[in-house]
């Protein structure tokens, strides 16, 4: 996210006057477990579960009104880069 902050930043420096308005997202590493977050969802009125929390390999989609606010995925990368091409392209990117 600094990344695209700062190419955004760097354009409206020379005047292209661009809102940032990127899908946010995050990773974290937890020794073997890697976990990416995309999206945002503060509130959500249901969540799905693919896969096996337990087994350290599923994907959690947080949904309002049906509409996918965020996906966390663990060892799920693809996963995670199609929910932000998604997401990007819900916003007519």
């Amino acid at each position: 996210m600094a990344e695209r902050q700062g190419q955004v930043a760097a354009r409206n420096i020379l005047g292209f006057r661009e809102p940032f308005n990127a899908v946010p997202f995050f990773w974290s590493q937890h020794y073997d477990v890697v976990i990416n977050y995309v999206g945002h969802a503060e509130k959500w009125d249901a969540i799905e579960i693919d896969g096996e929390l337990d087994a350290r390999d599923c994907a959690v989609t947080y949904k309002k009104a049906d509409r996918t606010l965020a996906v966390a995925t663990i060892s799920r990368d693809l996963q995670s880069l199609q929910a932000e091409a998604a997401m990007e392209a819900a916003l007519g990117r």
